[in-house]
C-alpha cells in the first residue's frame, strides 16, 4: 500500500495533469470556431466548382480535346492515395480513424492485384501507415510549421499529384480525409480526385439541365479548371481536418479532464482513509502505552 507521501505526491501529479488538459481544451475550443468557419465557407466554393466542372465534362463527352486529366490513362492499374491526417496527436481516434480507412482500401486494392503509391500529407498519418505500408509511400507533406492554413498549400500538393500524373506514376488518385460534422463526429472521406471525368458525376451539376456554351472552347478551359479543382478539393479537406482534429481534440482534453477529476477523487478518499486508520492506530498505542504505565 502506497505512503500517505506517495499518494499526496499523485494528488498534485493528477491536479497538475488536469490543469494541463483543461487548458488544451480551452485552446482546442477557440480554435474550433476559426476552423469550422473556414471549412463551413469552403464547401459551397469546392461543390460549385464541382458542379461547374460536371456541365463541362458532359461537354466535352469525352472527346478528344479532353485533357488527361479528366479522361484518365485509361488504364485502372496503379492508384495514387492522397492520405491527409493531422501533425499532432492528443485528439482520440480521428487520425487512426482516417488512417484506417485508407488502410482498408490498401487492402482491397492489394488483394485485386492493383499498385499502391501514397502520399501523407500529416505526421500521425504517416507514423501510422508506415508501420504496414512503408515501401508503398513516396512522400510526407510536412504541415507542422504553417500557423494558418492557406491555398497556396493545397496548390503546392495539387502539382506534386499533377506531376507525377504528367510522368505516368499512377492511373487513379484518391483523396482522404475526415469531413466535419460536428465536435463529436468526423466521417472518413474518400474522394476520387483523377481521372475527373468520375469525380464530377453528371447529376451534380445542379443546373436544372441548362445548356451553356463556352468561350473558349470546354477542351481549353478544362486544361485550366481540372487543376484547380484538385487544389480546391485539397484545400477543402486541409480544412475539414483541421476543424475535425479541433473538435476531436477539444472532447478528447474535455474527457480528460473529467478522468483526471474522478481520479482525484478516489485518491483523495484512499488518502483520507488512509491517513484516518494511522491517527487511529497512533492514537491507540498511545492509550495502551498509558494504561500499561
Amino acid at each position: 500500500m502506497p505512503s500517505l507521501k506517495d499518494l499526496r505526491n499523485r494528488i498534485a501529479s493528477v491536479k497538475a495533469t488536469q490543469k494541463i488538459t483543461k487548458a488544451m481544451q480551452m485552446v482546442a475550443a477557440a480554435k474550433l470556431r476559426r476552423a469550422q468557419e473556414a471549412a463551413e465557407a469552403a464547401r459551397p466554393y469546392s461543390e460549385r466548382m464541382g458542379a461547374v466542372l460536371a456541365n463541362i465534362t458532359q461537354a466535352v463527352g469525352g472527346g478528344g480535346d479532353a485533357p488527361a486529366l479528366m479522361t484518365g490513362t485509361g488504364r485502372d492499374d496503379v492508384h495514387l492515395l492522397v492520405v491527409c491526417t493531422a501533425e499532432r496527436g492528443l485528439c482520440g481516434g480521428f487520425n487512426s480513424q482516417i488512417a484506417r480507412f485508407a488502410r482498408d482500401h490498401i487492402r482491397r486494392l492489394l488483394a485485386d492485384g492493383k499498385q499502391v503509391k501514397i502520399i501523407c500529407v500529416g505526421k500521425k498519418g504517416f507514423d501510422i501507415l508506415r508501420r504496414d505500408y512503408a515501401s508503398l509511400i513516396l512522400e510526407r507533406v510536412d504541415l507542422r510549421e504553417v500557423k494558418t492554413l492557406g491555398f497556396v498549400n493545397a496548390d503546392a500538393i495539387a502539382r506534386k499529384v499533377i506531376h507525377l500524373f504528367n510522368e505516368g506514376g499512377f492511373d487513379v488518385c484518391t483523396l482522404f480525409y475526415s469531413q466535419f460534422k460536428s465536435v463529436i463526429s468526423q466521417i472518413p472521406t474518400a474522394q476520387q480526385l483523377i481521372p475527373a471525368a468520375q469525380a464530377a458525376p453528371a447529376g451534380e451539376a445542379g443546373n436544372g439541365g441548362a445548356v451553356y456554351e463556352y468561350e473558349p472552347e470546354p477542351g481549353e478551359i478544362l486544361s485550366d479548371l481540372i487543376p484547380r479543382n484538385i487544389a480546391v478539393q485539397i484545400f477543402r479537406a486541409l480544412l475539414e481536418n483541421a476543424a475535425g482534429e479541433m473538435g476531436a481534440k477539444m472532447s478528447a482534453m474535455d474527457n480528460a479532464t473529467r478522468n483526471a477529476g474522478d481520479m482525484i477523487n478516489r485518491l483523495s478518499i484512499t488518502y483520507n482513509r488512509q491517513r484516518q486508520a494511522q491517527i487511529t492506530k497512533e492514537l491507540i498505542e498511545i492509550i495502551s502505552g498509558a494504561e500499561a504505565l
